[in-house]
């Protein structure tokens, strides 16, 4: 019967796994936020379309990680705003903006570092950890 507890290998996997899915989730986000206010490069086009980062359990070494399946596009609607001047504005004189809301970014960038470092966090007490029964096992 295998040990249902992972090794700390195991764990220190599992949270660079998270890590890494994380840093992809940062970089999509820090592209929704470049891209908050862009238009469409032709008149009545649509501009840039928000990105959603789509994560999908994965197994390392026993245990279940972490890792960015794909990035979807949000299908909401766009921002629209009177501008007959604007250079990609449709017939009747209205601009699209993108379907990115910049305040929900900032707030899932912030959620995306605080899961970061609590998995830096994991990765250090492992390591901690690993020193410390060496220590132990030297005397």
């Amino acid at each position: 019967m295998p040990d249902p507890i992972p090794p700390r290998n195991s764990a220190m996997a599992v949270a660079a796994s998270a890590l890494k899915a994380q840093q992809s989730r940062m970089r999509v986000i820090a592209e929704n936020i470049a891209n908050a206010e862009s238009t469409s490069p032709v008149a009545g086009g649509q501009p840039y379309r928000r990105q959603i980062p789509v994560f999908q359990a994965r197994e390392i070494d026993g245990a279940t990680g972490v890792a960015l399946a794909e990035v979807r596009t949000d299908a909401g609607e766009f921002r629209s705003e009177y501008d007959p001047a604007h250079p990609a504005a449709n017939a009747e004189g209205y601009v699209l903006r993108p379907n990115v809301d910049t305040l929900i970014e900032a707030m899932d960038m912030r959620e995306a570092q605080r899961a970061y470092e609590a998995n830096l966090n994991v990765i250090e007490t492992a390591r901690s950890m690993d020193a410390r029964t060496l220590d132990l096992l030297k005397k």
